[in-house]
């Protein structure tokens, strides 16, 4: 029988006719047959099936060897032993190799035949170990995927026992990173991944039936993406085991790979680069969390050098994959995570600006649901980088105007993503041996490291830097090639805006901004330095405009007389009465006012005025009697209810001698109180105190009407602002001496504000001189501070001359010795007009915490305030009115019910508390209680902004491009910013490596929660406020 099929089927006979005789010869088994026949037809029908030349013969011995088999299985048992099946897996059959694929379906055919036979055990075992030998011998994937299906199949070939079952697993992932793909048509690409598919879910399989293979088996996987042997590259293949790894595991064994002291660096990169490679495999589920997953547990340990290495590496492929539908949705996962991590520097981001516009015009040509939905997603991450790094106008506008159909996020939305994504901000729960990460708050604010009793400084930065359009005007200006201390402070505020530190540290600023007479590591006074450093800036920005008109006209002549034009036009410079607003300096246009004062002699009514410029108004305590004089409306407005109102401090400048500095400090009738803040004659010794007998009589006054206000009515900064401007007589030792009398006269003194400032700076007047115990004590009496009040200006119809010479700093009546209750009567001097009243808003409060100005600490409140914009930052509740008494323009309403108003309307998470290096969320509620909790914390310095003003800035450029409200930085700074966020990076994964932080290093006194129901913001520790319990304790306070 076996001679007449062989040889129908090599004849040359119809196809149809073979078959039919095929048929016969099949259906022939069921007769007996010699075992020597049955030999033969098994032989020949294995020959037929291994080495057939074409499809029919190969068909033909399938047919026959299952007939026969199924009918003869005794005779069949004895011809497939042991002895075949090893010899076709180790040698093959004739010329056909022992790795074609064509052996295991013989095999599997086989086995199927004698599956209730006693000799298939034999052959299980045979197999268990050919299998392991075949997967180590790394087949190609038709083979591999053959052996899986066969093995599938018949699972008790499966390798047996812990060790050799583990042997295979990891032998068969080996094998896998060896698989590549032999074509690139589709139909061959679709085999290849059901071939991968094939192998993988046979590594599932047993993984599930033996849970103890699955951990090593990982293992061996990450050894061989981590190999640095650049002769061989893994398979993406690989990516597709991802899929059958539970989710549950990935807390182990990113903290197993993240924290293993064994992986290098060099293979953390390796690996994750190539688990990166893996979003191009179309089938895999679960590659992007795993890869996230790995970049979060990097950043958690703070290995920063591998994630921007990989970030560099790779983040060109990654968006690339979004051409691609199968992979887009994973690609854009790992994309979003992989940019808005990367916040040090624009580096990662500009590296795929170029192909933004191109992609988002696909995806606007496909009209698909899918491709709006993401082109949607990957619109708000563009607009999230574009808003952290501004500043790329060539770079940015062609996607803006791309994007310019697409939906845009708000910026609230963006602060937060950027926030929850900086690597900083990862959790480091994993490795419990690390402290927490030392990167930014939740607020996304920059703290300033304290640098030895540089709060003081600290507290002023912070409120100028949150002094929006002062701090745009700073960040916009051009200063390449200047060492100025606007410079300085530009680096600063570029630092505190885009730095990724937690706090940074102002060294080189201090340095230029500390006033010489400043003794280094000493307590200093605030308000003295904010008027040092913002006259500092002025005159500064005046000479060097000087010296640039100099050289421009006077290019011809020589060095020497150069310099001496240029002090001459820089003189002639100050001396001019007034700037035009083309030629005022940045600090003139930001916090520049106008104070007109008028002296009237009662005898002869003649007058005298003279206008006088300010950039902050220090405001005295008034006594009892004032309050009861200047009008019922007064009184009226300071009954306020502690609930809801801020209580601040006063602090007053020392007199000083004619500079161009000069100060004006404004007693307004209340003592003198002696400010330690006072800028100084340079000429004259720094600390020398200009205090008469009369100067001293008076502050002992105050201070004794001060305490006979202790439990009284609460002031409040309308109170103390009216005062300020109330008329007051000048007689007795004060008299006037009028000119056209030619004698001292009786006279009334008013002063008007004429033109206000962008930014109000008010100084509390707080610290009074003792002239017993020599020393400066602090009014602690309470003072509300309104979050919106009006201001008084009366605008003068001509322009009067300034009598000072220079730049008034602050505001000081040069009449020291006003007689208090005289300067209470009314006017009657002539009927003044109603005042226009000016809306401000309160943007900023610099609070001290002590009982003394020689020891203390200073800290901060602010909020970003624009003049104009939204509600909530702009409080449209009826504002407070600030008005002169003798204009009687006070409004009946009380103040109680206008801040209630306010805070109704306050936004959430409006308010910053800047305390050195810590910043966090505060409201305005916390702010109002500070002083009824701690009563050695009180305001001193306020901030308000004048409401519907931009002082001309326009902050939404018609490109689109200050998408962050902030003016692009300079190529400079952002390089310097750049490095030093590099730099900062690699200092937290030194320390992190060294472990270096410890929990019990975080010295600082402040608890994470609720620090206000014990010790109050600027305190070191139960004593609250840094003054411990009196004044013995200034020498052991540090801050």
């Amino acid at each position: 029988m076996d001679k007449i099929l062989e040889g129908l089927v090599s004849s040359s006979h119809p196809l149809p006719l073979k078959r039919v005789i095929v048929r016969r010869v099949v259906e022939s088994a069921e007769t007996p047959l010699s075992q020597a026949q049955c030999r033969a037809m098994f032989a020949l029908s294995t020959r037929l099936v291994l080495q057939g030349p074409d499809p029919f013969q190969r068909q033909v011995g399938r047919q026959v060897l299952e007939a026969y088999g199924r009918y003869h299985r005794a005779e069949f048992e004895a011809f497939f032993n042991r002895g075949l099946v090893l010899g076709l897996l180790q040698r093959g059959y004739g010329e056909l190799s022992n790795r074609d694929p064509a052996i295991l379906d013989y095999i599997q055919a086989g086995l199927r035949l004698i599956m209730s036979c006693p000799s298939v055990l034999e052959l299980f075992e045979l197999l268990q170990v050919e299998a392991l030998r075949l997967v180590c011998e790394r087949p190609a994937p038709p083979l591999c995927a053959r052996l899986c299906q066969l093995l599938g199949d018949f699972p008790q070939c499966l390798p047996r026992g812990r060790k050799l079952s583990l042997a295979f697993c990891q032998q068969l992932v080996r094998s896998i990173a060896h698989f590549q793909s032999q074509g690139t048509r589709e139909a061959e690409l679709r085999l290849y991944v059901s071939q991968v598919t094939q192998v993988s879910g046979l590594l599932r399989s047993v993984w599930k039936a033996e849970p103890d293979t699955l951990l090593p088996s990982l293992q061996e996987l990450f050894a061989v993406i981590s190999a640095a042997d650049t002769s061989f590259e893994p398979s993406v293949a690989l990516a597709s085991l991802v899929q059958h790894i539970p989710l549950q595991m990935i807390t182990v064994l990113i903290r197993s790979l993240t924290t293993d002291p064994n992986v290098k660096d060099a293979s953390m990169t390796q690996a994750l680069c190539r688990m990166i490679d893996w979003l191009s495999w179309p089938l895999a589920q679960h590659v992007e969390t795993w890869v996230i997953a790995l970049l979060k547990g990097l950043a958690a340990v703070q290995k920063f050098t591998i994630l921007i290495d990989v970030t560099l590496l790779k983040i060109e492929l990654v968006f690339n994959r979004l051409w691609f539908p199968l992979v887009r949705p994973g690609a854009l996962a790992v994309l979003s995570h992989m940019l808005l991590s990367f916040q040090h520097s624009p580096e990662a981001f500009h590296l795929i600006v170029p192909h933004v516009v191109s992609l988002v015009q696909s995806f606007k040509r496909d009209g698909l649901p899918s491709s709006t939905a993401f082109l949607m997603q990957l619109t708000e991450l563009i607009h999230c980088m574009m808003y952290h790094y501004s500043g790329f106008p060539e770079l940015y506008e062609p996607i803006l105007e791309a994007v310019k159909d697409m939906p845009k996020p708000t910026e609230e939305k963006i602060k937060l993503i950027l926030s929850q994504s900086a690597w900083t901000s990862q959790s480091s729960s994993l490795p419990s041996c690390l402290s927490r990460l030392s990167g930014k708050s939740e607020t996304g604010k920059t703290g300033l490291i304290n640098l030895g009793n540089t709060c003081y400084m600290n507290s002023v930065i912070q409120a100028l830097f949150m002094a929006t359009d002062f701090r745009r005007h700073v960040l916009s200006l051009n200063l390449n090639g200047c060492n100025s201390l606007m410079r300085k402070l530009q680096h600063l505020f570029a630092f505190l805006a885009h730095t990724q530190r937690e706090a940074y540290a102002p060294r080189i600023f201090f340095e230029a901004s500390r006033p010489p007479w400043f003794t280094p590591r000493s307590q200093q006074d605030c308000s003295e330095y904010l008027r040092f450093l913002l006259d500092r800036l002025h005159e500064e920005e005046r000479t060097l405009k000087a010296l640039s008109s100099a050289k421009t006209s006077e290019s011809i002549m020589n060095e020497e007389s150069q310099t001496q034009e240029a002090i001459h036009k820089a003189q002639v410079f100050a001396e001019a009465p007034c700037m035009g607003s083309e030629e005022r300096t940045l600090i003139e246009k930001m916090f520049g006012g106008k104070l007109k004062t008028t002296i009237c002699c009662l005898n002869c009514k003649s007058m005298s005025q003279k206008e006088e410029a300010f950039t902050d108004l220090s405001l005295a305590f008034c006594p009892p009697t004032s309050l009861e004089n200047v009008g019922p409306k007064c009184m009226e407005r300071s009954e306020v209810k502690d609930d809801y109102m801020v209580q601040t401090n006063t602090l007053a400048t020392s007199p000083t001698g004619e500079t161009p500095l000069n100060n004006l400090e404004v007693n307004g009738g209340c003592d003198t109180i002696m400010n330690e803040g006072t800028i100084k004659d340079f000429s004259t010794e720094p600390n020398s105190e200009n205090t008469t007998n009369s100067e001293l009589h008076k502050v002992q006054d105050n201070r004794d009407m001060s305490q006979r206000l202790v439990g009284k009515n609460t002031l409040s900064v309308t109170d103390l602002l009216n005062y300020f401007l109330a008329p007051e007589i000048l007689s007795g030792d004060n008299k006037y001496y009028c000119e056209k009398c030619a004698s001292l006269q009786n006279a009334e003194k008013t002063m008007q504000i004429i033109e206000e400032p962008e930014y109000l700076i008010l100084t509390l007047l707080r610290f009074s001189y003792d002239p017993k115990c020599h020393i400066r004590r602090k009014i602690l009496d309470n003072v509300s501070l309104p979050l919106v009040l009006e201001l008084p200006v009366k605008r003068a119809t001509s322009p009067l001359a300034v009598v000072s010479g220079g730049w008034s700093i602050g505001v000081e009546m040069s009449d020291i010795g006003e007689n208090l209750a005289k300067k209470l009567k009314p006017s009657g001097a002539d009927e003044v007009t109603c005042p226009q009243l000016v809306p401000y808003l309160l943007s900023s409060v610099v609070v001290h915490s002590g009982v003394s100005s020689e020891s203390g600490h200073y800290y901060s409140y602010a909020r970003n305030v624009t003049g104009s914009g939204p509600s909530g930052l702009c409080h449209q509740s009826t504002a407070l009115s600030l008005v002169s008494p003798q204009d009687k323009l006070l409004t009946e309403e009380s103040p109680c019910t206008v801040v209630e108003n306010e805070l109704d309307t306050e936004m959430p998470r409006e308010w910053f508390l800047f305390n050195d290096s810590r910043v966090t969320f505060t409201s305005f509620q916390s702010v109002q209680k500070i002083t009824s909790r701690f009563p050695k914390d009180t305001a001193y310095v306020l901030f308000y902004k004048k409401r519907n003003s931009t002082c001309g800035f326009n902050t939404s450029s018609a490109n689109g491009l200050w998408v962050n409200g902030d003016p692009p930085l300079q190529k400079d700074l952002m390089d310097a910013i750049t490095k030093d966020n590099k730099l900062y990076l690699q200092e937290q994964e030194l320390s992190a490596r060294t472990q270096a932080l410890q929990a019990a290093s975080a010295s600082c006194s402040f608890r994470p929660n609720g620090f206000d129901d014990n010790d109050p913001p600027g305190s070191c520790g139960p004593t609250g406020g840094g003054g411990g319990g009196g004044f013995s304790t200034v020498g052991r306070l540090v801050f």
